[in-house]
């Protein structure tokens, strides 16, 4: 039996669905997204996945692979991940 994974989170942890899988892996976006933190991966699903209509979800799957493959978007806000500021700060 799997252990559960033990999270700081206090909302609800959303699982993956098969249709964000497949469209992370089908544009090789998957490595950026597992880089994101686990809080930003966890709202990019859950917000995806609330969508009523089949277009609002087709539309937030879009939104999310555009921020990924950008690198600098996080639900339409500015988006540093660390390892570009510290990047920047090397000299």
């Amino acid at each position: 039996m799997k252990k559960p994974q033990k999270s700081r989170l206090k909302r609800p942890r959303y699982p993956m669905p098969a249709f964000v899988r497949k469209a992370l892996t089908q544009y090789k976006l998957m490595p950026a997204y597992k880089s994101r933190p686990p809080y930003q991966q966890n709202d990019y699903i859950g917000w995806i996945s609330r969508a009523k209509l089949k277009a609002t979800r087709e539309k937030r799957l879009a939104q999310m692979l555009d921020e990924l493959a950008r690198g600098d978007r996080y639900m339409k806000m500015v988006y540093r991940s660390k390892k570009l500021a510290t990047a920047g700060k090397k000299k």
